[in-house]
C-alpha cells in the first residue's frame, strides 16, 4: 500500500517565511531554533526526517542580534586545519564586525540542523540580510512576529482567501 494519500505535491510546496531579527525580542538561540524547524519542515503534517520538505526563511536586520549575558564578547568560534598551530579563535563580537550578524545566525542554525546529507540544502534556503531591504518581497507569504506565530502578509494570498470566503458564502447549501 502506498504511503501517499491525496495530493501531496501541494504539501511539498515551499513557502517563504520572513523573520525580522531586529524587532524580535527572543534571544539568538530561540530564533535559530524556530528557523531550523521551518527549514526542516517540522511544522508541516507531511514531515519525514529523510525527505527535504522545509520552507525558505528570509532573516532581515541581522545586525541587531539579541544575545543574553556576555555571550557577545565571550563566545568563541574556533577553526582548526589539523596542522600544528593552526587554531584560530574569533569572538562573536569580532565575527559580527567582520562577517555580519547573518553569519552568526547561520552558524547557530547550522548547529541545530541534523548532521546529514540534507543539511547543506536546508542551509541554502536560509537567506540572511544585514539591513531591512531584500529581493524576496514578492515571494513572502508568512511573516513571523516575536512569538514565533505566523501572520499573512502577501496581498495575493489575502485576495485568494477573500475570494474563497466569498465563494463559500455564495455556494448553495446542499
Amino acid at each position: 500500500m502506498s504511503q501517499v494519500v491525496g495530493k501531496t505535491r501541494l504539501a511539498y510546496a515551499r513557502s517563504w517565511h520572513l523573520v525580522d531579527i531586529g524587532s524580535d525580542p527572543r534571544a539568538l538561540g530561540r530564533v535559530a531554533s524556530s528557523i531550523a524547524l521551518a527549514l526542516m519542515g517540522k511544522h508541516k503534517p507531511i514531515f519525514d526526517p529523510s525527505t527535504d520538505c522545509g520552507d525558505y526563511v528570509v532573516a532581515i536586520d541581522c545586525t541587531n542580534l539579541h544575545t543574553t549575558g556576555k555571550k557577545r564578547f565571550q563566545k568563541l568560534y574556533r577553526t582548526h586545519t589539523t596542522r600544528p598551530g593552526s587554531l584560530k579563535e574569533l569572538s562573536m563580537d569580532r565575527m559580527i564586525a567582520k562577517w555580519g550578524g547573518g553569519e552568526v545566525l547561520r552558524k547557530a542554525v547550522s548547529g541545530m540542523l541534523p548532521k546529514n546529507r540534507l543539511r547543506k540544502g536546508r542551509l541554502a534556503r536560509l537567506k540572511t540580510f544585514e539591513g531591512r531591504a531584500h529581493p524576496y518581497k514578492e515571494n513572502l507569504i508568512r511573516v513571523e512576529n516575536g512569538g514565533g506565530q505566523s501572520i499573512l502578509e502577501h496581498e495575493a494570498v489575502q485576495r485568494t482567501f477573500a475570494d474563497a470566503k466569498a465563494a463559500v458564502k455564495e455556494a448553495p447549501a446542499s
